[in-house]
């Protein structure tokens, strides 16, 4: 296990912060003419791509016991809804407001370990959760009005990856993290090129796939060489910082989206939504501080 470097774990995770919403970007700005199935088969495959031969130079086992390979499978289907919900609702709202309505998962994750684990969580942490929500609510509020239902693509985002963590937290101990990514990269292209088909068959809108232009081919490119390259980033960072160190920066991704939204699409939250996105912001760093507290607590 390599030692602490706090530096180098909180640099990694800044790259993350970087480019996790810079492939989001990019996703919105081709899903006005690539079709949805089209972005998640190129997504999924690039990973795999990547992924495979690092495995294969490294020695890392691709093969799983029959209960974490059903538990990946389960894992790699909620990831696959979890993107595809987050890339459709970029195309009806501004990048930082969708994000920021995404991040309400960790008071989610908090109410699912409360209510499903039976774990404790205070009264504190179920206050900030509700001051959370009430946050979202206020980013949300404006999109809705604007486009609809739509602006709810978001909370159905938060919801899947809370689970996807969930099945993910079961199954960390037992498997490589880039071998679990490689394989999941694998399995999602394979359901999604089956998707295709099957819906190209039942003639059922949306099911297509298009010859990119030689810059769209190059932009579905990088939406999976950003994805992949953003969770290795994560994934290292934790590597040489604590958890409870890098937690926070995540939030840095609210305003990183908001610039990049603002320099390629010209959007920016309006003041309902800016106030909505602080009140987030603010509850759930609340949440990570007090986590962080409880934990000290428990190891003396």
């Amino acid at each position: 296990m390599p030692a602490d470097r706090p530096l180098l774990g909180i640099f990694l995770m800044l790259g993350f912060c970087a480019l996790a919403p810079l492939g989001d970007a990019i996703a919105k700005l081709l899903g006005e003419t690539v079709p949805l199935i089209q972005l998640l088969i190129v997504r999924f495959a690039v990973q795999a791509v990547m992924l495979l031969p690092l495995v294969w130079t490294t020695d890392r086992p691709l093969r799983m016991p029959r209960r974490i390979l059903r538990l990946t499978i389960v894992r790699t289907v909620l990831q696959i809804f979890g993107i595809g919900a987050m890339f459709t609702s970029l195309r009806f709202l501004p990048l930082a407001d969708a994000l920021a309505i995404a991040f309400v998962m960790p008071f989610i994750m908090l109410l699912l370990g409360r209510f499903v684990l039976d774990e404790e969580v205070g009264i504190r942490r179920l206050s900030a959760c509700a001051v959370g929500f009430i946050g979202t609510l206020l980013v949300i509020q404006p999109s809705f009005a604007a486009v609809g239902a739509p602006a709810l693509l978001p909370l159905v985002v938060a919801v899947t990856f809370a689970f996807f963590m969930l099945v993910t937290r079961q199954i960390a101990k037992e498997t490589d993290p880039i071998a679990l990514q490689a394989v999941s990269g694998l399995i999602a292209t394979g359901i999604l090129i089956f998707l295709l088909v099957a819906g190209r068959v039942a003639d059922v809108p949306g099911f297509s796939f298009i010859m990119p232009t030689l810059s769209e081919g190059m932009l579905l490119a990088a939406i999976g060489v950003l994805g992949t390259g953003a969770h290795l980033l994560m994934t290292w960072s934790l590597r040489f910082a604590p958890s409870a160190t890098l937690a926070p920066m995540q939030y840095l991704e609210i305003p990183i989206a908001t610039v990049i939204g603002w320099l390629i699409f010209r959007d920016l939250p309006n003041g309902l939504a800016a106030l909505g996105i602080a009140i987030t912001i603010g509850a759930g760093l609340y949440v990570v501080f007090r986590e962080r507290a409880l934990a000290r607590q428990r190891q003396v």
